[in-house]
């Protein structure tokens, strides 16, 4: 909690350091440090009457509420102003009145929340989860310190500046690069696992719960010193001084650690005026350089999107000696840079405790320890076996016949793994300890058929706010695009009637026309992962999560929900939910083990049960199944009840003759149900049986080697099939069970489109 406190403290001193995007686990009062900033902030002085809070003291000549005149004003506290998640374009920027602008040719403004939050704190709760759109217009506001409001011609501008706060947790799902690098300062927050601190913070929850006017009244002497403190280093800021052998600290550190352009050199050096002036000093010091390093650059060390935030400060300290100097190691002023400490309980600040001998430093710097890293596993496991039974028909193991327990088989050419764990009763194999995932490539698009309307991102086509225009309707709700020469068409057979007499066009509501836009949208993307022994083979599963990981990194460039499922042994487990969070995905796939039968039908279903549920919770995000296996199935067992060939639809008690018989049951639903679907054929050596081709016939979907996933393959360059809802199979149809390996589709049958360009 220190870093959190002293990255919103310098932000208050120096709002240009650019904000602070504080990244926590659920539960760690993120929220609560952010709201409680405001009160510690200084009242502002502003233009009566004035809706943009203009300083009476250098109003804004571009107001659009101006001009002003410079004089007294009037004062009022400083403004907490919240984003909400939901929040439309109009509502952050504001609106404008296209009808009056129209017809009267007036400038009818409706200022936005970037208005509102001008010369205050404006706070982004779960940033992460917020339009990309939305985040893009936020901080170019930040950046430039305005805010741009234009439709069709018309524009408005006007001043924006302030804090901005953004808070997230990274379960939930990861901000891009690009907009990681927008904020100034990252803190990362956990909770303690001290018992004495937690008690401590419990105590005061509760006797805020029991008396909010009695404990606000204990705290008044502590805040009050807190913003008398911001105010005096606000004042002492300008005199600061940046020296040349400071400024080339600066450089050195940001060169060592290879960070992307130069604004995190700009602020880094914000950041160390701002820390010098914190603690009531006139020049920047080595320990102010290095805190600004801490703040300001681990968000932007990341390389790919599953890389984790954090910095090595070994080679951070290596480079400060390198480039140092003999600075004067005097205390930094009262308190530490972190503010003054204890209370009216004698226990101390707002972090209730004490770091005691060797827990900080002397500028209150608490002692970082290095994140562990997630380590992949290099066992070996061995090998599944990859044929049927004599008499079986190809790909059908009901008994697991050919599957002796602990005694896998690797199939010609691949290499077989190492020890295996010790078996499940029901599994019909051991299981197989994790291996680690090949080198990702560039995949080719994988899209949903049709026109969606779902969440804006970058799959596939959809009705969406931002995009190209295709056409005209009369508005839904608040009319936000105007489609210009739609509103003068439908506005002018009626301008003799309306008694039109000078060379405005009379325009009335039932005029305007909103603009029909395409773009693309984000959609759910369900990976059903064959885990079974028959993917076992140590450089097969290798290459399958190598083209899983892939895919996940696909579905983080195109904004995407990913969920996991994966079917081994008894049956078949979700993973992953469905989230935004396509790290925790990376991190479920690296520790999967294999091992065990193939209850392929058991997966089916279980990923039709998955998309049921999301489609209750979002009914216009749209999913994708992608489904990676060799095709082959053996029947699962569950304790008391024999052998089954899945659950649900598809499954009964007894022996079943062949299981891939419930398995075309289970496709044909999904495939029913509009489920667009690919699968990944997995299978290889030198004897392939296509049963990943029928499954994708039977999903009505296509198959996708592992060789023409790739961007850059060859055979995927010239591929591209689109298909519309089909009807169910009839008997005997190309596909349905039964059908050849080689059939063709169906008339009518949906297919997933395809592409060769690369993501």
């Amino acid at each position: 909690m220190d870093d959190l406190r002293l990255g919103l403290l310098l932000n208050a001193v120096s709002p240009a350091v650019g904000g602070v995007l504080v990244r926590g686990e659920k539960g760690t009062a993120k929220s609560t440090a952010v709201r409680a900033l405001s009160a510690l902030l200084p009242p502002v002085a502003v233009v009566p009457g004035c809706r943009f809070s203009c300083d009476p003291q250098a109003p804004d000549g571009a107001c659009p509420d101006g001009p002003h005149a410079a004089g007294p004003g009037t004062e009022r506290p400083a403004r907490m102003v919240e984003l909400p998640v939901g929040a439309s374009e109009d509502r952050l920027a504001g609106a404008l009145d296209i009808e009056r602008a129209l017809s009267e040719g007036k400038k009818a403004f409706e200022p936005g929340l970037l208005a509102e939050a001008h010369r205050g704190v404006l706070y982004v709760d779960e940033v992460n989860l917020l339009h990309d759109h939305l985040v893009d217009l936020l901080l170019d506001a930040a950046a430039m310190g305005a805010s741009y409001v234009e439709r069709e011609g018309v524009s408005v501008r006007h001043a924006s500046r302030f804090l901005l706060v953004g808070t997230m947790n990274p379960e939930e799902g990861e901000l891009r690069p690009q907009l990681l690098d927008r904020f100034g300062l990252t803190v990362e927050v956990s909770a303690s696992r001290e018992p004495d601190l937690r008690v401590e913070v419990v105590r005061r929850r509760l006797a805020h719960d029991d008396d909010p006017a009695g404990f606000a009244a204990r705290w008044a002497a502590e805040e009050s010193a807190l913003r008398e403190r911001i105010a005096a280093a606000r004042a002492l800021l300008p005199s600061v001084v940046l020296d040349d052998r400071s400024l080339r600290r600066i450089a050195a550190v940001c060169a060592a650690f290879e960070v992307d352009g130069m604004r995190a050199d700009i602020v880094m050096a914000r950041t160390a005026t701002a820390l010098a002036a914190w603690a009531g000093r006139t020049e920047v010091r080595e320990e102010d350089v290095r805190r600004a390093a801490l703040l300001a650059l681990p968000h932007r060390r990341r390389r790919n999107p599953f890389d984790a935030p954090g910095l090595d400060e070994e080679l951070l300290d290596r480079t400060l000696e390198e480039f140092g100097g003999d600075d004067d190691p005097t205390d930094p002023g009262p308190g530490g840079p972190d503010g003054p400490e204890g209370g009216p309980d004698g226990s101390g600040g707002g972090d209730g405790g004490d770091t005691g001998n060797g827990g900080g430093t002397d500028d209150g710097r608490a002692d970082d320890g290095n994140a562990p890293g997630r380590d992949a596993a290099p066992e070996q496991c061995p090998g599944g076996p990859e044929d049927g039974g004599a008499g079986e028909s190809p790909g059908s193991r009901p008994d697991g016949a050919g599957e002796p327990a602990g005694e896998p088989s690797a199939t010609a050419g691949e290499e077989p793994a190492g020890e295996p764990r010790p078996a499940v009763a029901g599994d019909g194999g051991p299981e197989q300890r994790a291996v680690g995932a090949a080198e990702p490539f560039r995949t080719r698009v994988l899209s949903v058929p049709g026109l969606g309307e779902g969440a804006a991102g970058r799959r596939s086509r959809a009705r969406t706010r931002h995009g190209r225009t295709t056409g005209a309707r009369l508005p839904r709700g608040a009319l936000t695009k105007l489609h210009l020469a739609a509103t003068v068409r439908a506005a002018a057979p009626y301008q003799r009637a309306r008694g039109r007499a000078g060379s405005g066009l009379l325009v009335r509501r039932d005029d305007l026309r909103e603009a029909v836009r395409e773009g693309r949208e984000g959609n759910l993307v369900l990976f059903l992962v064959d885990a079974s022994g028959s993917m076992a083979a140590r450089r097969r599963m290798s290459a399958v999560k190598g083209a899983v990981l892939s895919l996940l990194l696909d579905a983080y460039q195109r904004r995407d929900k990913v969920g996991l499922v994966t079917f081994r042994g008894s049956g078949a487990e979700l993973v992953l939910p469905p989230t935004s969070s396509v790290d925790a995905a990376a991190a479920r796939l690296e520790s999967l083990p294999t091992g065990g039968r193939t209850p392929l039908a058991a997966g089916l279903l279980r990923a039709r049960e998955v998309l049921r549920v999301e489609r209750l919770r979002d009914a216009s995000r749209r999913p994708l199944l992608v489904v990676v296996t060799d095709g082959r199935a053996t029947a699962a067992r569950s304790a008391g009840a024999g052998w089954r060939g899945g659950t649900g639809d598809g499954a009964r008690a007894g022996r079943a003759a062949d299981p891939l018989t419930p398995v075309a049951r289970a496709a044909r639903l999904l495939a029913a149900e509009g489920t667009a679907s690919v699968v990944v054929d997995c299978e290889s050596g030198p004897v392939r049986l296509g049963l990943a081709g029928v499954l994708a016939r039977q999903l009505c979907g296509e198959a996708v080697t592992l060789e023409e996933l790739r961007a850059d393959s060859v055979a995927g360059l010239v591929r591209g099939v689109r298909g519309t809802r089909h009807a169910p199979y009839a008997q005997g149809a190309p596909g349905a069970p039964g059908a050849g390996a080689g059939a063709g589709q169906g008339t009518g049958q949906r297919t997933t489109k395809t592409t060769g360009r690369a993501a």
